[in-house]
């Protein structure tokens, strides 16, 4: 097989997994028949990258296709040309060999002239066009309330944000460390502790890596357990513990964690992630509305289940394969899952809740609800002082957003909101 050609076919099955299946890559790369699993990793890398820089680009290149194609070919075809379009956008000086290899990736193996000829055809006419792609709209679904509670012009930085994609961001064991840890990689040292590294790094060819100094963790992801603040010693509960990150930040700070999360495939990773740094935590597979006794912990971190909406600068194709359905049954679950918190927090304790949405519904209507049910529940508005004024939320909390340290790369949409329970 040709040089990329491998790439650009596992990228293709990807892309049909997610149009045609409505999966998102995290579940089509840890499924056992992961397509992807016979590639290098070099291969299986940029495959990725294809995908998630065609799913950045999909309206536009569809549009584009659509003008220059006589008809709407079979999903297979179209994911092709997708593909193809994006690469031609991204790389115009090498339009001869894009082409080729889409007319080979056409071919497959039946050698089907008919569909080559046809992705020739439509991609000699793209690759002479002026292709300049503006930021792909979000759907309507969250356009609208996102447009309503933080305008046009966010909205809109918001979604050159998503079209950029995201850096890779690490946490270091020893925040002391920090600074000399992000010279080692060649990184950048950012206000929030966190360490962003240069494009394309393999992380787990990095120094540190295998011997457990550091782990993957979008910056503002990495805040929530900053905000707990945990304290050695501390019995804590992190309710939805896997992959690990938030379990390992206050496994360092020396607190004794319970990681608990109702995946035991999810609990894997983690208790992988765990045996690397070195780091210790009772690891628990149970339902988070079940687990627990009154008065049982000195601080809860509720990174709860949600629409995921703040990482769609990672993970492009979800805006297209959410239901918005969905969102009242996972509010509801959400507020559950603040009521248990609550229910095992010992009087005088902290809670942080905390999703990755951008939805006022599964962030600061969460909060104010949780405060109306719970008189004993009272905002910790100290423990989220001190970060950018922009960042603050209506009513408490952070609301934090993708167009958020935009001259740095960006940041996933969080909001967190940190609560002490009185005794």
């Amino acid at each position: 097989m040709a040089e990329g050609q491998a790439a650009r076919r596992g990228a293709v099955v990807l892309l049909q997994e997610v149009t045609a299946k409505g999966r998102t890559i995290a579940e089509i790369l840890s499924d056992a028949e992961n397509p992807l699993k016979e590639l290098s990793p070099q291969d299986r890398a940029r495959a990725q990258r294809l995908a998630l820089d065609t799913l950045r680009r999909i309206d536009s290149c569809d549009e584009v296709i659509a003008r220059q194609a006589e008809r709407r070919p079979g999903l297979f075809v179209l994911n092709i040309l997708r593909l193809a379009t994006t690469e031609l956008s991204l790389r115009p000086k090498d339009a001869h060999g894009i082409v080729s290899e889409a007319v080979n990736l056409a071919r497959g193996d039946d050698r089907s002239a008919q569909a080559a000829g046809f992705v020739n055809a439509v991609l000699r006419k793209v690759a002479s066009s002026n292709l300049r792609f503006e930021p792909q709209r979000l759907p309507s679904w969250l356009r609208q309330p996102l447009v309503q509670r933080f305008g046009k012009a966010a909205v809109r930085a918001m979604e050159e944000a998503h079209m950029a994609g995201a850096p890779i961001d690490i946490t270091p064991k020893d925040p002391a460390r920090a600074a000399e840890l992000a010279e080692r990689l060649e990184g950048d040292l950012l206000s929030t502790g966190s360490i962003r590294l240069s494009a394309g790094a393999q992380v787990s060819a990095l120094p540190g890596f295998a011997e457990g100094e550091w782990w993957v963790q979008d910056t503002a992801a990495a805040l929530p357990a900053k905000i707990l603040d945990v304290q050695p010693g501390e019995k804590v509960l992190d309710m939805c513990a896997a992959p690990g990150g938030k379990t390992m930040q206050m496994a360092a700070a020396g607190a004794d964690v319970t990681a608990l999360d109702m995946s035991a495939k999810r609990m894997e990773r983690l208790a992988e992630n765990l045996a690397r740094t070195g780091l210790s935590a009772q690891q628990v597979v149970a339902d988070a509305l079940a687990y627990g006794v009154p008065n049982q912990f000195d601080a809860v971190l509720l990174d709860a289940p949600c629409s995921a909406t703040g990482t769609i600068r990672r993970h492009p194709e979800l805006p297209f394969i959410k239901d918005p359905a969905d969102l009242k049954a996972q509010s509801r679950l959400q507020a559950q899952m603040i009521d248990q918190a609550v229910y095992v927090l010992k009087p005088g304790g902290r809670l942080v809740f905390c999703t990755c949405s951008l939805l006022p519904e599964e962030g600061e209507e969460q909060m104010a609800s949780a405060l109306s049910r719970h008189k004993n529940l009272q905002r910790d508005q100290k423990a989220v002082a001190g970060w950018p004024g922009a960042w603050d939320a209506k009513g408490g909390g952070l609301r934090l957003r993708p167009d958020h340290m935009a001259q740095e790369g960006g940041m996933d949409g969080f909001f967190i909101a940190a609560f002490r329970k009185d005794g």
